[in-house]
């Protein structure tokens, strides 16, 4: 398998990983966004902590990535909070599509960062699907869901950062586990302030929801990573849309939630885009 099939795998893996994250956030009910963020980086912090204990490669920050990690889990810790308040407030899998416009930005900011080649096929998808996001967001002064709705993309923006900050990393050679394991544990050190002193008191099904959420949580992550180390921004970061499928799914079988027809056009467009691109980036492949 070449390299770039193995990142569509482990992008695809990530997207299953974040709908199931999303789906037992959602379950975790009136639990406070930011206590939600405290318990769900807690859990990936110790699995990405037993994973480097199992593995013997230690924790290493290498010579000059301190900056592009904090960059990582600064960026990464908003996307989150934002993500979670979405998730709370609209349609399940209109929350992940809005999240899920992280790829348009990782594929900005690793044009401006990294300086990889973007050709014009490209560019049209991923302005095309964010169109499509348009169609979700439905940006009228008479829609409830407005605010919600824009949190939802900025957290989509704070990924999209995030991201291009995991490909950067990548190339200068900072392991992935490491990648992790910081930004969960910053993460959990920025929100335990606010836990501290506003801390909402959990039922046992609410505990076991962002118990799930935890472990969905880094096996997303470390599938996002492992995707970015694998291949270019570029040619992966529209598969992540995979997440509106899944959640659509969890969100009408947990929930029984049914995406408007704007959101339905949305989706279509999207994952319209999503097909073009796996054809249009199979064909220098062929040629091989």
């Amino acid at each position: 398998m070449s390299s770039r099939n193995k990142g569509i795998c482990f992008i695809i893996l990530s997207a299953f990983s974040f709908a199931l994250m999303g789906a037992c956030v959602r379950l975790a009910g009136g639990v406070p966004s930011i206590q939600k963020s405290f318990f769900r980086n807690l859990v990936a912090f110790f699995v990405a902590l037993i994973m480097i204990v199992r593995s013997g490669d230690g924790f290493e920050i290498k010579k000059g990535n301190l900056g592009y990690m904090v960059l990582r889990a600064t960026f990464g810790t908003l996307g989150i909070l934002c993500n979670f308040y979405a998730v709370d407030h609209l349609v399940l899998s209109d929350a992940s599509m809005l999240n899920k416009m992280s790829p348009f930005f990782v594929i900005l900011f690793s044009f401006l960062l990294l300086k990889e080649k973007l050709k014009p096929a490209q560019a049209i998808a991923i302005f095309v699907a964010f169109i499509g996001s348009l169609f979700i967001i439905k940006p009228t002064f008479t829609n409830m869901e407005l605010f919600p709705s824009v949190i939802g993309l900025c957290g989509g923006i704070g990924a999209g950062i995030a991201y291009a900050m995991v490909r950067i990393l990548g190339q200068r050679g900072q392991k992935g586990s490491s990648v992790v394991l910081f930004f969960s544990g910053f993460s959990c050190i920025v929100t335990l302030p606010y836990l501290l002193l506003n801390y909402h008191p959990m039922t046992g099904t609410q505990i076991l929801a962002l118990l799930g959420a935890g472990l969905a949580a880094a096996g997303g992550q470390f599938g996002i990573t492992a995707a970015y180390y694998h291949a270019p921004a570029k040619e992966i970061s529209i598969y992540d849309y995979s997440q509106i499928i899944f959640s659509t799914i969890l969100g009408y079988f947990l929930f029984g939630q049914v995406p408007d027809k704007y959101s339905v056009l949305g989706y279509v467009i999207i994952l319209a885009m999503a097909a073009w691109m796996f054809f249009y980036n199979k064909r220098p492949e062929e040629k091989e």
